[in-house]
């Protein structure tokens, strides 16, 4: 079996996995100082874009592609890519196709998504450069804003504004925006595999509550499965797991994919606000709390050995947390620690001074006593 991963930065998630499988394993990247280039069995330098490592995947005749690009940018290019070798080629892509990757990279599609098909999302209105003034005025009247772009991540081109003066020079530099209600409650994500038509979703994950401040949810302190005080978590949480299901099969996402709510204290309903269609940053405690390892399922998909029945059998229910610490001191932030060990267990990851501890524990009472004696502070 032999691979190509597109992109280095992720690899590290999944590269004792194909070790431990004897799967051999090329990975393409732009970038020829990028990390993690040496836990491959071979590496191609490449040009930005999908049309070398396309090139690279026919030339080694691999079995299979998994993209580990976590950023939206690229997504419909891969999605073009999946199609001239799924159809010409028959190399499978652990990725979604050209239409689901467009409505996700576009926050403006993603939006008429919801509405053709009747999924809940915050009110919302798209607003010109020059049209926005009584508007935005009508709107704030009500309640504070959130300002985004179409496209965009990890909090660039959004603004949340509690009155119009606040708006300042956002309008500069592009033609249209989003306004969407500013809902107060809390921040959700539940992470989705698909393949072959079959889905499955796996926990939903408490992010926070929502700030106006922005407060990106990387900054928070996470925790799962959600557990809201005042709600039935259990219905509520299923409630999540079948909107994830709904948005997967009706735009025959594949792959993975991360859905962002917010659950509105107010109405106690769940508002859909984003999709993504590509590995997430709650990866780890999706992982730490299912025993599901979000890349490692990637390659089984296009190994030809995934089964939707089997991962329904073996996800477990485990409590879990997840703190930013900057830095800490440890020997453990590497591939070979990037499965938990146990019940109470614990990985580090991330970048040097943007790292995070992920916890698990056999009740979030023990996972938080191990955050206690790892001396890091939850809030």
């Amino acid at each position: 079996m032999k691979i190509l991963f597109i992109g280095a930065r992720l690899f590290d998630d999944v590269a004792l996995y194909t070790k431990q499988n004897t799967i051999k394993t090329i990975i393409t990247e732009s970038n020829s100082e990028s990390p993690n280039l040496k836990l491959s069995d071979q590496f191609f330098e490449v040009s930005r874009g999908m049309e070398e490592p396309m090139k690279i995947a026919i030339q080694e005749e691999v079995d299979g592609v998994v993209p580990l690009i976590g950023v939206d940018g690229p997504l419909v290019d891969v999605a073009k890519m999946k199609e001239i070798l799924e159809k010409d080629h028959g190399i499978p892509v652990a990725s979604s196709g050209v239409k689901a990757a467009s409505i996700c990279a576009d926050k403006i599609k993603t939006k008429q998504f919801f509405v053709d098909n009747s999924i809940e999302t915050p009110e919302f209105f798209k607003l010109s450069k020059n049209n926005n003034a009584n508007l935005l005025t009508k709107l704030l009247s009500k309640s504070p804003v959130v300002l985004k772009q179409g496209s965009g991540q990890g909090g660039s081109g959004i603004k949340i504004v509690s009155k119009f003066e606040e708006v300042g020079n956002y309008f500069d530099g592009f033609d249209e925006t989003l306004a969407e209600k500013f809902l107060e409650g809390y921040e959700v994500s539940i992470e989705v595999l698909r393949w072959n038509g079959k889905t499955i979703p796996l926990v939903p994950v408490h992010k926070g509550k929502t700030t106006i401040n922005g407060l990106h949810p990387l900054k928070k302190v996470k925790k799962a499965p959600l557990d809201i005080d005042g709600v039935d978590n259990d219905l509520n949480n299923e409630e999540i797991r079948k909107i994830a299901i709904k948005i997967a099969d009706t735009l025959n996402l594949e792959g993975t994919a991360d859905i962002d709510l917010i659950f509105d204290m107010k109405t106690g309903k769940n508002y859909v606000i984003e999709i993504n269609a590509r590995p997430s940053g709650t990866r780890y405690i999706t992982g730490a709390a299912t025993n599901v390892y979000i890349m490692q399922e990637l390659v089984k998909m296009v190994s030809g050995v995934w089964d939707p029945s089997e991962l329904r059998d073996r996800i477990k229910n485990y409590s879990s947390i997840e703190v930013p610490v900057g830095s800490y001191s440890s020997s453990k932030n590497n591939y070979k620690f990037r499965e938990f060990s146990g019940e109470n267990s614990w990985i580090i990851h991330g970048p040097e001074n943007h790292e995070r501890i992920t916890i698990r524990g056999d009740s979030m009472a023990n996972a938080v006593k191990t955050a206690e004696d790892l001396k890091i502070l939850l809030e």
